[in-house]
Formats: C-alpha cells, sequence, structure tokens
C-alpha cells in the first residue's frame, strides 16, 4: 500500500475483519483517491497459485466491496486474468492493477527479489500434514485425539503429526483450553488455505496413474465405497446434477487399484482423462459412506481444473454442502 500511495495521492486506513459477516476476507482497506472515497475487501496469499485465482474469483461475488489481492508475486498471465476478471491486486514487486476511478493503474513484469530464508518456514500447507488438516476439518472433535491415532488414521509419521498440530496452535487454528480440551478456530480460513495447498503440495504424492476408458464408462459403474470413491466432475455431477464431466477422477487404496483398471477395463495412458489417486482418510471414522469423496475433496478438485465451468460448479458444491457447514465456527 505504501508502494501506491507513492504513485497517487492516496489516504488510507486499515481495519481488521473481525467481526465481518463470513471473513470472507482478511482487511477493510477504507481510503480517498482524488477526492473520492473507495472501500476494499483485502484478501492476503503468501503465494498466488491458479486455484488461489478460482478462490478469489468465487468471493469476488460475495464481497461486499471491490476485491483487492495482496500477495508476494503475481506472474505477468496470472495480472492478465486478474484484470480480466475485475480483481485488483498489488505485489512485493510492485506490480499491481488498481481501478478506482478516475484513478487506473496497471503494472505487470516486475521480478521479485530473492527472499533470503533467514528463518524456518512453517510448513504446515507444504507436505503430507494436509492430511492431518483435511481431517480435523471433516471432523473437528478428532482434535482431541491423540497423536497417536492420528498417526494411525493417516499413515503419516508421529513426528509428523506432533509438527502438524504445533504449527496450527502457532497459527491460531487451534485453542488449547487446558483441561476443557482443544477446539478448531478459523475453521473457513484454515479450509481455504488447504485447499489452495492440496493440488500442488499433497495431490501429486497421491497420484496413482492416468488412464482412458471407453465412452461414458463411469455412468454404469457402481463403485463400493470400501474400495474406491469419486472425486473432481464426476462427484460434482452427482451432487448436483449440473455439470457433463470431462475427465474422472478416482480415490482409492493402492490394495485396490489393479482390481479397479480391471473391472472397468480401463487402459493406461499418458494423455487419459481418467486419473486415479490414492485415498488418505479413514474408511472406519465416518469418511467412507457414499460413492462420492467428501464435499471438501471435490471442491478441491474443481478449482484445480480451474476452468469456467468447474469453476461455477465448485460455487455451487460450496454453497449447498459448505456453505453453511462453515458457518458454525
Amino acid at each position: 500500500m505504501e508502494a501506491l500511495a507513492i504513485i497517487a495521492p492516496l489516504d488510507y486506513v486499515v481495519e481488521p475483519a473481525t467481526g465481518l459477516r463470513d471473513h470472507e476476507y482478511d482487511y477493510l482497506v477504507k481510503g480517498m483517491v482524488f477526492g473520492k472515497k473507495f472501500v476494499w475487501c483485502v484478501n492476503i496469499k503468501t503465494r498466488l497459485t491458479r486455484t488461489g485465482e478460482m478462490q478469489l474469483l468465487i468471493g469476488k461475488d460475495k464481497a461486499l466491496h471491490p476485491l483487492l489481492l495482496v500477495t508476494g508475486y503475481v506472474p505477468p498471465e496470472a495480472a492478465d486474468r486478474l484484470r480480466s476478471i475485475g480483481i485488483e491486486f498489488i505485489d512485493k514487486a510492485g506490480n499491481m492493477f488498481i481501478n478506482q476511478p478516475p484513478l487506473l493503474i496497471f503494472v505487470k513484469g516486475n521480478k521479485p527479489e530473492k527472499e533470503k530464508n533467514t528463518m524456518p518456514g512453517i510448513r504446515l500447507f507444504k507436505g503430507v500434514g494436509l492430511k492431518i488438516v483435511y481431517l480435523l476439518l471433516c471432523r473437528p472433535d478428532l482434535v482431541n485425539s491423540s497423536y497417536r491415532d492420528l498417526s494411525e488414521m493417516t499413515g503419516v509419521a508421529l513426528g509428523t503429526v506432533n509438527t502438524t498440530m504445533t504449527e496450527l496452535l502457532m497459527k491460531d487454528f487451534i485453542l488449547d483450553m487446558g483441561k476443557r480440551g482443544k477446539k478448531i478456530l478459523n475453521r473457513k480460513k484454515l479450509f481455504e488455505r488447504w485447499v489452495e495447498a492440496y493440488p500442488d503440495y499433497l495431490k501429486p504424492k497421491l497420484f496413482l496413474g492416468r488412464f482412458r476408458g471407453d465412452e461414458y464408462w463411469w455412468k454404469n459403474t457402481n463403485l463400493d465405497p470400501a474400495s474406491a470413491q469419486w472425486g473432481g466432475e464426476i462427484a460434482a455431477s452427482k451432487l448436483t446434477g449440473y455439470l457433463k464431466p470431462g475427465s474422472a477422477t478416482l480415490y482409492t487404496d493402492k490394495k485396490f487399484l489393479t482390481d479397479l483398471v480391471i473391472t472397468n477395463r480401463l487402459k493406461k495412458d499418458p494423455q487419459g482423462n481418467v486419473e486415479i489417486f490414492e485415498r488418505f482418510w479413514p474408511m472406519d471414522y465416518g469418511f467412507g459412506d457414499l460413492d462420492t469423496t467428501h464435499p471438501i475433496i471435490i471442491y478441491a478438485d474443481l478449482l484445480a481444473i480451474g476452468d469456467q465451468r468447474t469453476t461455477e460448479t465448485a460455487k455451487m458444491i460450496y454453497e449447498q454442502y459448505l456453505d453453511q457447514y462453515f458457518r458454525q465456527d
């Protein structure tokens, strides 16, 4: 914001989002430029991803005022996309899109400085600890489980569970109430961070293969949830009846992979439209009673695809299945 104030005669105040409806943003910025008042809903992202862009697009319709993205770096291609959908931004490199008539600024192409790694980074959203976060998003009551139980549920090493829970405490996503136990806080924000990190830091580690099947093969396939579940477009189609799937996403256990491929006559194909991933949630703790994955997974899968039709469907999934769930904070 200081960089923007140098370019234009900008007066502003920053207000925290505490108490604002639904916590859709981090801060409010109220200001005046060339005698005209403006208000921004500020969304802060350490790192901008394609999924993060899709989240901004969905959040844009809900925001009470124009969105302003504040982030580390916006690449030129992303800058063009954000400008085209009317999302203003400013980054550390000096790139920005500001559209508050009569003020219009668009700067792209500035390169970020290499940051010195002077302190250990938070790994919460950068590894298999995301499995633990997913369990807590689906089942907040599990926050009071022993670390050993969480390790057994997810197959994550005990040390990683300890690190993940410690970082959740540090980032104010868990409140330790002593003898009264622990409680998950800011679930909506935790969910948003998880959705953004999942396609880059966990999902690739779960990849079991890409295949191709007969046209519309999935329509006559009845999955046993104990062995496999639909994610992505097919799961969204089943839940909403809106989307015509262009690809298939399946989650299964490694021991069921061969049978799943043979039964459905799937052929290995690096260009195929069927992706299979390893399931990472426990089937005996209330996660697996349907042939579709939890709406959180479906939503994340759709945003990772990143086109208009899947983003629209992700918005429907959120409104129908997740909005009320995260309002319970």
